[in-house]
């Protein structure tokens, strides 16, 4: 069984959020990042690679999230590159109910949500 780690973080706490997150990680765990926390992916793949966070399952954002970003930065950011998929609140729901089963057959023992 897998921990999903919903992530809601600032730039200012981003790397806190991650070195948290660090603290219980396991291989094939998976993440969720809510709200502003996807503008930076890119931030959080280095703070990733920094705190030794490897064997990541999947990363995910809300598709609500990623349509508040305008045109131009999610271009940029390449989003569809760098995440393994977007969630519609409905599927996020899902994704955390204890029984179910949402991505490749995986369920999820535990959800922990890190917002600081």
């Amino acid at each position: 069984m897998a921990t999903l780690y919903q992530l809601h973080s600032t730039m200012d706490t981003l790397r806190r959020s991650t070195e948290e997150m660090a603290r219980t990680w396991h291989k094939g765990d998976s993440i969720v990042l809510l709200g502003t926390t996807v503008a930076f992916v890119d931030w959080f793949s280095a703070y990733l690679a920094d705190n030794g966070i490897e064997g990541i399952s999947a990363i995910y954002a809300l598709t609500d999230d990623v349509a508040q970003l305008t045109t131009n930065t999610s271009s940029k950011l390449q989003l569809a590159a760098k995440l393994s998929g977007l969630l519609t609140d409905e599927e996020w729901v899902n994704l955390t109910q204890e029984h179910n089963r949402y991505d490749n057959d995986v369920a999820f023992d535990k959800v922990v949500t890190i917002a600081l």
